[in-house]
């Protein structure tokens, strides 16, 4: 059962994004969650995925804001599939060891293009401006 989730974090990025306190290319809103480009992708138009109240993990908040987060993610990957590539991963990396570095749950959604594991060791590059807007125009509404 998820315990009471705080509204928000004051020392949370993710929150100051859903704010508007902290920069960030975001794709989609609405009165629940919230999706935005990594700043340091994987690959190209990579997402992050997540519900405007804060919470650590998936367990932390709400059932019904958990369903509001996976119909937003559905949305994403859709939108992915039709105006990037059809291969892509969803991750969901929860606590320190399995990667989470971020506290405040969010999916990725990594869109693949046929090159090798994305997810090895080595350094990635920050996602400059003009990458960001094209991404932007590619994956907003029509």
């Amino acid at each position: 059962m998820a315990s009471a989730a705080p509204a928000r974090d004051p020392n949370c990025v993710f929150c100051d994004i859903v704010e508007r306190r902290a920069p960030a290319w975001i794709l989609f809103e609405d009165e629940h969650t919230m999706a935005f480009l990594d700043i340091f992708p994987f690959t190209r138009g990579h997402l992050l995925v997540i519900p405007k109240r804060h919470g650590a993990r998936l367990t932390d908040i709400p059932f019904e804001d958990q369903m509001r987060l996976i119909r937003s993610l559905d949305e994403i990957c859709r939108r992915v599939e039709q105006r990037l590539t059809p291969h892509y991963n969803v991750a969901l990396n929860t606590g320190a060891n399995a990667g989470q570095i971020v506290f405040h749950v969010h999916f990725h959604v990594i869109p693949r293009y046929g090159k090798g594991n994305p997810f090895g060791a080595g350094s990635r590059e920050r996602l400059d401006e003009t990458e960001a807007r094209k991404v932007v125009s590619e994956l907003s509404p029509a």
